[in-house]
């Protein structure tokens, strides 16, 4: 079976940049090369700076009030990083859809495979599979990838802490008899 870096992988991959860029070409291309993604051309430093440019552009579609308004951010998104779809089978490894040309930037690949992932994703999954973490310390993002659609937080780590800090806030507030 061939990886298709669109939908979850690529909006994984957003979640993760947004934590925690690189700060030069050579490790947003490690970073990119490590989540599976075929990389077309080195990655620069530019590279970094135009991508968090993107992520800032990005978060806006997660950050969305409503449906409608998060699908004419991704669109806006959409618009200016993809084209038509086209089969592809660069160096022998299978043929996959590409919504992209060939020869782009890093930034430029990046910003094609986030954007039309997270179509996929909000489109196969649900409009609602992404958010901030619901736990008050926190507010990063996230993408919902559970089966059952109900992710709250970014990191178990932040439920556990959320957990943590309403039992003690439930068990402070009980009457002692």
């Amino acid at each position: 079976m061939h990886f298709n870096p669109y939908g979850e992988r690529a909006v994984l991959l957003a979640v993760d940049l947004l934590r925690d860029l690189p700060h030069t070409g050579a490790g947003l291309q490690s970073r990119c090369e490590e989540a599976g993604l075929t990389v077309d051309m080195p990655g620069t430093d530019a590279d970094v700076a135009e991508v968090a440019e993107f992520l800032e552009q990005w978060i806006a579609v997660v950050d969305a009030g409503t449906e409608q308004e998060r699908a004419d951010a991704l669109n806006v998104l959409l618009e200016s990083s993809s084209t038509r779809p086209r089969l592809t089978d660069h160096a022998g490894d299978g043929w996959h859809l590409h919504y992209r040309e060939t020869g782009l930037r890093l930034s430029e690949q990046l910003r094609s495979l986030i954007s039309v992932g997270t179509a996929l994703h909000l489109v196969g999954r649900g409009m609602q599979r992404l958010g901030r973490c619901a736990s008050p310390e926190c507010g990063r993002p996230y993408a919902d990838v559970t089966r059952n659609g109900r992710q709250r937080y970014c990191s178990h780590p932040c439920a556990n802490r959320d957990a943590v800090r309403r039992h003690r806030a439930k068990s402070a507030s009980a009457p002692t008899v």
